[in-house]
Order: structure tokens, then C-alpha cells, then sequence
């Protein structure tokens, strides 16, 4: 697909391009412009800091949704192995909004449920843009008694802008798909992980979210509504989104100090699209590392270590 370019990203993206076309006149004519290209990249590289180093809650959200970074069937091919998908609920359809099966981790047979969204927009509307319907949910959940079943770890990969809310998703009860997966997921006595790696958008992120450790990449949010959702309630007026993304606290270092988010995952000067390999490298070693620390606490321990994680979130204390 062709480079998606945000706005503020704008200044950045002319300027490579500038020191591209420079590259490229080199090349084929013959002329040497190398003191002009060291310029411009330092003059870049500069840049870059400056417009990343200071970006507002709205604009890491807008990052978070950029459709260049990496989705989960994008972990799934570089960090995986013997990934074998599995659809359907067993009771009404297949929900491509979310991709579940098992695969292994470094030889260590896993289950794994993320959400994926499309890159184009054929690719989007079958994949409905990342919200799942209830027959997602309930394929997931199918996958998450079957882990447990054979005492495989589960791993989640989050990024949705939320369930689908559609007449038809709560006609076939949307929110109780939901519930039940929070439920089910408390009591599971498996090892697991969830990862939010763009936007983890209200009870279609917690539904599969109900995790032992809980990791963000840095550009990542995780917020219980869309800022432009929050300023539609709050102010009638979607627009005022960047207002709303300020009261939310939904950024990874927000998350982090909540103790809603366990660890961040640091992400490439710009996100996540600019640099893949190395953001799933990252990803990688971060799994590698909770997996093996979760195994080595043993079997008896991680339902209740979960549910002593959830108990202490929202605590406040009352100054008299």
C-alpha cells in the first residue's frame, strides 16, 4: 500500500523524500551531492526528534492507529512457528475480525487470539475493521478452554477500536459475549499474556485483555473509550477528540504508572511502521521473557496471581 502520512508526520516525509530523490539523481546521472544528503539527514534526524520527542495524547492515538504497523498475523509469521488458525464459533458464523489457533513460541506450544485489521479497504470490510462480533468473541473463547484444556499458555494480541456495535452484534449479545470471556478468562489456570500493539478500545479489548501481564508498545493505547467517542458524549462534537485524549490517560506511560499496563515495549523514533524488524524483535524478547518467568512460578499460581492483579487496579485513597 502506498506510505500513509499523518499530518504532523508531513515535514518529516518531505524531507526523506527530498533526500531520496537526491540519492536516486546520484545514482543514475552521476553526480555527487554526498555533503548535501549529509546535511539534510542531520537537518532529518533533527526533525524526527523534535516532532516525536513532544507528541500530544491525540497524536500518539493517531500513531497508534497507523495502518502500516505491524497487526497481528504480522507477530504471527515473524515471532511464531506451526501457527495453525482455527474458525468459527461452533454456533452462528466465522468472525475474521479476530484470528485464534495455536502455534509455538521457541518450540513452546501456545494459544493465540488477537484482533487484525485490514490495510486496505477490501481488507477492512472483511475484517469489520478490526471489531469483533459475538462469534468472535465466542471463537476466542473456544480457543481459551481449549489452551487450558492441554495446558498451553495463551498469548492475546490487542488492537481494536472497540466490539462492534452493531443491531445485529447485540441481537446476538455482544455484551455477553464479552462478560463471559472476562469471566472465563479469571479462572483459567494457564499462563497469560496480552499485548496491546495499537489501540485497546473499550470491553472489545478487555475480552480478551484479562492477562497475567499486561504489555504495551509505546505507541499503544489502551483507554476504556475513543477519544473522539468521549468527546462526542461529553462536548456533541467529535472534533474536540484531542480534548478528550488529554482526560483520558490512555497513553502507555499513563497505563504503566496506573498499573494498568505491566511493562512498555519501546517502539522505533516514530512508531512501530518505521522500523518492523526491529519493533518485533522487541515484541519477541519481551514475550520470551514473561512466558518464562509465568512457567517458572508453576501451575496453582497464575489464576490467583491474576485475579490479585485486577483487585488492586482503581484503588484510590481519600485525603481528608
Amino acid at each position: 500500500m502506498a506510505n500513509f502520512v499523518l499530518e504532523f508526520e508531513r515535514p518529516i516525509v518531505q524531507l526523506e523524500e527530498t533526500i531520496a530523490g537526491l540519492r536516486k539523481l546520484s545514482a543514475d546521472g552521476g553526480v555527487d551531492v554526498s555533503e548535501q544528503i549529509e546535511q539534510l539527514e542531520a537537518k532529518a534526524q533533527e526533525l524526527r526528534r523534535s516532532v516525536f520527542a513532544d507528541l500530544s495524547p491525540y497524536q500518539r492515538a493517531q500513531i497508534s492507529r497507523h495502518p502500516q504497523r505491524p497487526y497481528t498475523l504480522d507477530y504471527m509469521e515473524a515471532l511464531f512457528t506451526d501457527w495453525t488458525e482455527l474458525h468459527g464459533d461452533r454456533g452462528f458464523m466465522e468472525d475474521p475480525a479476530l484470528v485464534c489457533g495455536f502455534a509455538r513460541l521457541d518450540g513452546q506450544p501456545v494459544g493465540i487470539i488477537g484482533h487484525q485489521k485490514g490495510r486496505s479497504t477490501k481488507e477492512n470490510v472483511v475484517r469489520n475493521f478490526g471489531m469483533p462480533r459475538p462469534e468472535g468473541y465466542r471463537k476466542a473463547l473456544r480457543i481459551m478452554k481449549l489452551a487450558a484444556r492441554f495446558k498451553r499458555p495463551i498469548i492475546t494480541f490487542i488492537d481494536t477500536p472497540g466490539a462492534y456495535p452493531g443491531i445485529g452484534a447485540e441481537e446476538r449479545g455482544q455484551a455477553e459475549a464479552i462478560a463471559r470471556n472476562i469471566l472465563v478468562m479469571s479462572t483459567l489456570n494457564v499462563p497469560i499474556i496480552s499485548l496491546v500493539i495499537g489501540e485497546g478500545g473499550s470491553g472489545g479489548a478487555l475480552a480478551i485483555g484479562v492477562a497475567n501481564r499486561v504489555l504495551m508498545l509505546h505507541n499503544a493505547i489502551y483507554s476504556v473509550i475513543s477519544p473522539e467517542a468521549c468527546a462526542s458524549i461529553l462536548w456533541r462534537d467529535s472534533t474536540q477528540g484531542p480534548k478528550a485524549a488529554d482526560a483520558l490517560k490512555f497513553t502507555s506511560e499513563d497505563c504503566l504508572r496506573l498499573g494498568v499496563a505491566d511493562e512498555v515495549i519501546p517502539e522505533p523514533l516514530g512508531g512501530a511502521h518505521r522500523d518492523r524488524e526491529m519493533t518485533l524483535a522487541g515484541v519477541g524478547e519481551a514475550l520470551r521473557r514473561h512466558l518464562a518467568e509465568l512457567t517458572a512460578q508453576g501451575e496453582g499460581t497464575w489464576r490467583d496471581t491474576r485475579y490479585d492483579r485486577f483487585r488492586k487496579l482503581g484503588v484510590t485513597t481519600v485525603v481528608q
